[in-house]
């Protein structure tokens, strides 16, 4: 073992890499530099996510001079006073009947504004469940039901969206032809994959490139059971606003692979190499577990893809698939690391963090959690079976009971998962 690597050590190191993340996508930081021109008339702010009212309350600061007003919709317990902007709270990931309120608010909001009016949209991810308004026929419990149906199903995040925007009538690009004719600046968190700016709470400004034959595509391969309601709308609803019907004024404040930039310094000021694997990793979250631990393995025997003492880092959205039996209590940051300690049985000298960047890993009130060398020794001890709760995808459950949950309460970011895997030692083979 390296002396210098302590579990105390390595378990600080890892939790100052994560937070350094999370820090560098303040939308408080970012949003005064991305700002378009001031308006001549008025500016209407409108928007959705988990980072929204934090970028609320940034926006009206940078603009005290301007006329300015509008209504956002954040999660449940993220929100922060916003000044002359109303911050509405919402259900997240199932939408509820305030999701589909802040809709028509938005909608309304817009309606009759000029060429001389400016609406700034502020969106992040999460937005897609915080502003539902379900296309005609279809009522909010059918869009609810379509919501639980996608969670479970295994789609990506970006899958999940393509269908969610061909089920919306604000969505898509739908709330940029409303707005029409004022002036349109979309300022955006990424959390997902790529960065694109269609993709983030399902691109209610911006034009969509994807189709409804795209989203009945979706449905069938990961067999999802849409109410009659919801299939009507896939095959009879008009398409959304493709390219080139829409001008997209799109600036992007914080995003995945920014937040991993800013990681990797974390981890050069203590002392690793940072290795950066992508920031739009996905699949699901126990595979992604088994194929870390072996790249773990190489640094820690081989010095591939770089020397120990280095640190892992990557971001990106893991997705769980829960079968038709009863699931316990878990996110994929936590599945991933569940599945993780087991690959790594009790390898010596690896630590990992892995959590969602806006504090929730899931539904639970946890971001993530930390594991070591002696995770799996300790569960032992406690009478815990790693293997079982991961098969029963209780891995918030396993953590708790260890005292490994990393718990940061809602951070008003959101750019997605941050992974970190520390090898403090390498034991090169001899050829």
């Amino acid at each position: 073992m390296n002396a210098n690597w302590t579990d105390l050590r390595a378990r600080t190191a890892l939790r100052q890499i994560f937070d350094a993340a999370i820090a560098s996508a303040d939308p408080k930081l970012t949003i005064a530099g991305a700002l378009p021109a001031k308006p001549k008339g008025r500016c209407i702010v409108v928007g959705a996510g988990k980072a929204s009212g934090a970028m609320a309350a940034g926006l009206d600061a940078a603009w005290p001079d301007v006329d300015l007003s509008g209504v956002i919709v954040t999660r449940h317990g993220h929100s922060v006073p916003a000044g002359r902007i109303e911050v509405l709270e919402a259900s997240h990931p199932v939408p509820d009947e305030t999701s589909e309120a802040a809709a028509v608010r938005m909608l309304r909001a817009v309606d009759g504004l000029s060429a001389d009016d400016l609406v700034i949209a502020l969106i992040s991810g999460g937005g897609s469940a915080l502003m539902t308004l379900p296309a005609p026929p279809m009522t909010l419990a059918d869009k609810q039901a379509v919501n639980r149906a996608l969670l479970a199903s295994g789609a990506t995040i970006a899958e999940m969206n393509v269908v969610r925007k061909h089920l919306s009538a604000i969505k898509g690009g739908r709330l940029a032809l409303a707005a029409r004719p004022a002036r349109l600046t979309t300022l955006v968190i990424s959390d997902v994959p790529g960065d694109d700016p269609a993709a983030i709470a399902s691109g209610p400004t911006l034009p969509d490139p994807s189709t409804k034959a795209d989203a009945q595509e979706i449905v069938r391969r990961f067999a999802i059971e849409l109410p009659e309601a919801a299939r009507r709308v896939l095959t009879e609803a008009d398409e959304t606003p493709k390219p080139g019907e829409i001008d997209a004024d799109v600036r992007l404040l914080a995003a995945p692979s920014l937040a991993l930039d800013a990681a990797a310094r974390a981890a050069r000021d203590a002392g690793l190499t940072p290795i950066i694997l992508g920031d739009a990793l996905e699949g699901e979250a126990r595979e992604l577990g088994t194929v870390m631990a072996g790249i773990a393995r190489s640094v820690a025997t081989q010095a591939q893809p770089g020397p120990a003492p280095a640190v892992l880092l990557s971001g990106g959205e893991t997705t769980v698939t829960i079968g038709r039996g009863p699931a316990g209590r878990g996110g994929r940051n936590t599945e991933f690391l569940l599945a993780l300690a087991v690959a790594l049985s009790h390898a010596a000298d690896i630590w990992a963090i892995a959590g969602d960047s806006d504090g929730i890993d899931g539904t639970e009130d946890a971001a993530g959690a930390l594991i070591g060398p002696d995770t799996l020794q300790r569960a032992a001890a406690e009478g815990l079976d790693a293997r079982a709760f991961l098969a029963a995808h209780d891995s918030y459950t396993f953590f708790d009971r260890l005292g490994d949950l990393v718990r940061t309460g809602p951070t008003l970011t959101n750019v997605n998962d941050i992974r970190a895997v520390l090898i403090a030692d390498g034991k090169p083979r001899t050829r």
